[in-house]
């Protein structure tokens, strides 16, 4: 298991794929991005997006929402207030240049906290989904999409083999689910309540925690 990534790589990295990222990465992500979109709609109201990139998902957002983003690329941030500066996305509040592991938002902020191919790439992966817990409404809910490790077969030994080789690209393809189920487990207040394979071909999976609103019995 490589080490969690260091900011500054992911910073470079990000500003590197900023100019061809909606060309190259649009087209693979598209099922992984509108599944946690359609999961973010059904609960509605404030939706924070962590990773927001260049505004590729406003697409798959729509009035019933109030869209806020957060990313630290300031070359990815300025491809997404060029998209809100069309006019075609009244219900994208704001993007701000913001560090998910240190948020600026008061507590219970958000009903809803998306993170779209994001929690495998942060400096600590612990700490982003604390502060996403953080400012989330009790009863809100918490969904991430990734590429999330095979941990067994030929699928996991490339992911193995790959994890070195492709760090300076940003990416990490061997974190496991078991990282996200223990984090949970460590905060009473943290419930799983989904976790599947997103269709059509299982590449990406789609996992849901929600903020229980009050402390779970012992």
């Amino acid at each position: 298991m490589t080490p969690d990534l260091e900011k500054t790589i992911v910073e470079t990295a990000y500003a590197r794929w900023a100019p061809i990222y909606d060309a190259v990465c649009g087209p693979v992500m598209v099922k992984g991005r509108r599944a946690a979109a359609a999961a973010a709609r059904s609960v509605g109201g404030k939706i924070l997006e962590v990773g927001v990139g260049t505004g590729l998902s406003f697409d798959d957002y729509d009035n019933t929402t109030e869209i806020t983003g957060i990313d630290m690329s300031a070359p990815m941030l300025e491809k997404a207030r060029a998209r809100m500066a069309t006019g075609r996305y009244p219900f994208v509040r704001q993007v701000l240049q913001m560090d998910a592991h240190r948020m600026t938002f008061a507590d219970a902020t958000f009903d809803c906290v998306v993170a779209q191919f994001v929690i495998t790439l942060v400096e600590n992966p612990e700490q982003v989904l604390s502060e996403c817990h953080r400012v989330v409404k009790p009863g809100g809910r918490i969904i991430l999409v990734n590429h999330l490790y095979s941990e067994v077969g030929v699928a996991a030994a490339v992911e193995r083999w790959a994890a070195q080789r492709t760090r300076a690209l940003g990416l990490r393809p061997e974190f496991p689910f078991a990282r996200l189920q223990a984090w949970a487990q460590s905060n009473e207040n943290a419930i799983l309540v989904e976790r599947r394979k997103v269709a059509p071909f299982g590449i990406y999976t789609l996992v849901c925690f929600e903020r229980a609103a009050s402390p779970l019995a012992a």
